[in-house]
């Protein structure tokens, strides 16, 4: 399933040498091979799990602080405030995915509930956001597709015949842009202002007070199952192996490279790769104690084409509103038909930068 010069597996390779642990190795092993391990004959699972919870709960807590500082009405950075909510999330997805993976080593009942309100927390704060980029997304896709055509070539009667045919097209794109524009930003900033609501209301409720202490708890105290805190941190391997494989399972199925990029019903295949490989990724930052490098690039992709399957979702839901004029119905098809090219694109970048030797191989 893998390459053997392209190894980004979550077992650590044995026997390091000494001074070549996580602060020698970190910048300078290619690709996550030859990585240091934190698992070893003198760890425990505790004394590798539970630091790594402890930092991104105390993550959590730091950025909620700054969250909270920089929300207040005498605060007037909005971009700081921004960046808060993204380090927020990114803390509450590394301590969620750890509990998923890592569940047979942790209390299974705290862990779960855990889980689930940290799923709830991130999913509420990640809807204004994305509602956000996906209007700059759509809008700066219809200025392009709806902009002057390049001159042809001249002597060149074919070229200037299909830049004609060209020209004519953007101009009854241009037609129904406008308004197709005015349209998505209605829709879109009507949901962000609700999602920002729905984000401010969360904050301020007792559901979220609640995990708020879970998490002060879990930056103190990590709840490990009974009978883990004299386990080798060896134990911590098998689920991020299992995690591992399921990724390799997952992006095998993925349909060829050839298969049809307006099937929508394949999105739901992408979108739980980029699910699993966000598992694994996790997995290899608490087992082996630094991100994989080599997987940053299919993992961008991965979110790239998760962008581009929700907007054109969003395009072609604007193009049903009812009694809206031809040429913006035309402009928003257009529009969806890009966006699914882009779909398209993003998953070909993937299959390009996937590191393993799996099904992918374009035929």
């Amino acid at each position: 399933m893998r390459r053997p010069d392209q190894q980004t597996t979550t077992r650590p390779t044995p026997d390091p040498a000494p001074g070549t642990g996580a602060d020698a190795t970190a910048d300078t092993a290619p690709d996550g091979a030859g990585e240091q391990g934190h698992p070893a004959g003198d760890l425990t699972t505790e004394a590798v799990l539970a630091p790594y919870l402890r930092g991104q709960a105390a993550d959590f807590l730091r950025s909620l602080r700054l969250h909270h500082e920089h929300s207040s009405p005498a605060e007037s950075g909005g971009h700081d405030a921004a960046a808060a909510t993204r380090a927020l999330r990114r803390a509450a997805r590394r301590i969620s995915g750890s509990l998923h993976t890592f569940r047979g080593a942790l209390d299974p009942h705290w862990a779960d509930q855990l889980r689930a309100e940290l799923a709830w927390l991130s999913g509420v704060l990640a809807r204004e956001h994305a509602y956000a980029g996906r209007l700059t997304r759509l809008v700066e896709a219809l200025h392009q597709l709806s902009g002057p055509a390049l001159p042809a070539a001249r002597g060149a009667r074919a070229a200037g015949e299909a830049a004609a045919s060209d020209a004519q097209g953007r101009a009854a794109l241009g037609v129904g842009a406008a308004r197709a524009g005015a349209l998505l930003e209605r829709r879109l900033t009507l949901a962000r202002t609700r999602s920002h609501s729905a984000a401010l209301q969360a904050l301020g409720s007792s559901r979220f007070h609640a995990v708020a202490d879970a998490v002060a708890l879990l930056a103190s105290d990590v709840p490990l199952a009974p009978g883990t805190t004299g386990r080798t941190a060896e134990a911590l391997l098998e689920p991020a192996e299992r995690a591992e494989q399921r990724l390799l399972a997952a992006v095998a199925a993925l349909p060829p490279a050839d298969s049809e990029p307006y099937n929508e019903a394949q999105d739901a295949a992408w979108h739980q790769a980029r699910l699993l490989l966000r598992l694994h990724r996790y997995a290899h930052e608490v087992v082996l104690g630094a991100a994989a490098p080599a997987l940053a690039s299919c993992g961008h992709a991965l979110d790239l084409h998760r962008d581009a399957v929700e907007a054109a979702a969003a395009a072609a839901a604007a193009a049903r509103t009812p009694r809206i004029a031809p040429a913006t119905a035309y402009a928003l098809g257009v529009l969806h038909a890009d966006q699914r090219h882009e779909v398209e694109g993003a998953r070909a970048v993937f299959r390009e930068t996937w590191p393993y030797a799996t099904a992918l191989t374009a035929p």
